[in-house]
This record gives structure tokens, C-alpha cells and sequence, in this order.
């Protein structure tokens, strides 16, 4: 099995995202493995993010998309997904006025309750689910944002037609199982962990806050990247001391 395996992920490594790689009949011959082996290798490769599987339409090379986090990038996830070569495509699939949560009121200095406009979009990589969020822009920041993003569908670009500046301020970001109703929005059949992600965006560096977001992100189709932006300092010389 693990010579299958190694095989198989140099040759995976050298084709095309998307590529449909051979079936579970055409490797037990070219292997002379059993199904069982062949299986197994397609479940390590799976849980490695190297493939994915279609039910009914066979197993696909898989690349990952790079999400960058970064004070000086604009949370974007459709700047960040064409930098990566894919496509990105977002869809309201929610928009109603809700009073402001306490969680969410406390992290930004706001009275809890509040009335704001709550968003839930689903965000698809070359046409496949990949992200859920949820967010919430606070009073006067849009009008209509709902209309808006069926034209635009980039948060962020609206907000720069409004003549803001949106900059990512704070972010968290962990690995958690997602809500059922998450889940069944990202199509996962099975119970695995999310990358969760919370953001609150400000209108420049020092501005107001605009929103605050919390994002569900399949591992398989995102990796998270955190990017410090301040440099570090060079190591100090061991050869030079310092006296008082």
C-alpha cells in the first residue's frame, strides 16, 4: 500500500487540478492490488487533500486555494481565490434586519441589540462549495447591500464603491465542526472540521467599524495562511556586547 501511495501522489503532484484520475478497477489492475488496497490509498490521498470524490462521478485531482490573512489585504475571498488561478462566485442565500448579538456587539464597542443587517452567503471555487459567512454590517454603513452584491457579488468591492476603505482589523481562526445548517450548505455528507474564521473589518486603519464576519471554509478546497506584515528584526551579533 505505501508504494501505491507514493506512486500515486508524485503522479497526482503532476497533473491538473481537477484532472479525473484512474478508477478503483483500472488501479487494482495496473497494481495487481486488491480493492481493499486500492480503497485505503484513495482514502489516504482524501484525507491528505491531494484528491476528491464525486459520488457517482469518479475521483479528481485536488489543489487548495490559499487564503491569505493579512492586515494589508482586504478580506476579499475573490481577490484572493483569482490570485490563486480559480474562479469565485458568491450567492446571498439570506438578508434580513436582526438585532446586533451581545458577542459580537462587545468585540466591536457597540450596544448589543441594535438593529443591523444580517448576510449568510455561500462562496463556491470553480464551482464547487467552499465557503459559508455570516455577516453583519452595522448601521449606516450600506443600504440594500443584498441588491448590491446580486450585481457586484464582492463585500468588498461594494464597500469600495461606497468610497470606503476596507481593511481587515482583527481576525481569529480555528478548526471547528460546523452547525448542520452550515454543513448541509457546504454539502458535507460527513462530519469534518471547518476552518472558522471571525473578522471585523474597519474603514481604514483607524476608521469605524463597517462589519463583522464569521466564515466557515472547507479544508479541502482552502488552506488558511497567516501573514505577520511587520518584519522581523535582525538577530543580534553574539560577538558584540553591550556595556553599561
Amino acid at each position: 500500500m505505501t508504494d501505491i501511495l507514493a506512486i500515486l501522489e508524485v503522479e497526482v503532484a503532476s497533473l491538473p487540478a481537477g484532472a479525473k484520475i484512474a478508477s478503483e478497477h483500472e488501479l487494482m489492475a495496473r497494481f495487481d492490488a486488491t480493492r481493499s488496497t486500492v480503497r485505503r490509498v484513495i482514502e489516504q490521498m482524501e484525507s491528505r487533500f491531494l484528491v476528491r470524490r464525486a459520488h457517482g462521478a469518479g475521483t479528481f485531482v485536488n489543489r487548495r486555494v490559499d487564503y491569505l490573512i493579512s492586515s494589508a489585504i482586504a478580506p476579499s475571498l475573490h481577490t484572493t481565490v483569482e490570485r490563486a488561478g480559480a474562479s469565485a462566485r458568491t450567492f446571498v442565500v439570506d438578508a434580513s434586519e436582526q438585532p446586533l448579538p451581545a458577542e459580537i456587539a462587545q468585540r466591536i464597542g457597540f450596544k448589543a441589540g441594535i438593529p443591523c443587517t444580517r448576510l449568510v452567503r455561500v462562496g463556491y471555487i470553480d464551482d464547487d462549495p467552499a465557503t459559508c459567512a455570516e455577516e453583519w454590517v452595522l448601521p449606516g454603513v450600506l443600504d440594500h447591500v443584498d441588491v448590491s452584491l446580486r450585481a457586484i457579488e464582492s463585500l468588498t468591492e461594494v464597500l469600495r464603491a461606497s468610497r470606503r476603505t476596507p481593511v481587515r482589523a482583527w481576525s481569529r481562526v480555528s478548526t471547528e465542526f460546523p452547525p448542520a445548517s452550515i454543513a448541509e450548505r457546504l454539502e458535507l455528507r460527513v462530519p469534518v472540521t471547518t476552518w472558522h474564521l471571525e473578522t471585523l473589518t474597519r474603514d481604514g486603519n483607524a476608521g469605524p467599524p463597517l462589519l463583522c464576519s464569521r466564515s466557515w471554509m472547507r479544508q479541502d478546497r482552502m488552506r488558511v495562511v497567516i501573514e505577520f506584515d511587520t518584519p522581523l528584526a535582525p538577530p543580534a551579533d553574539p560577538n558584540t556586547s553591550s556595556s553599561a
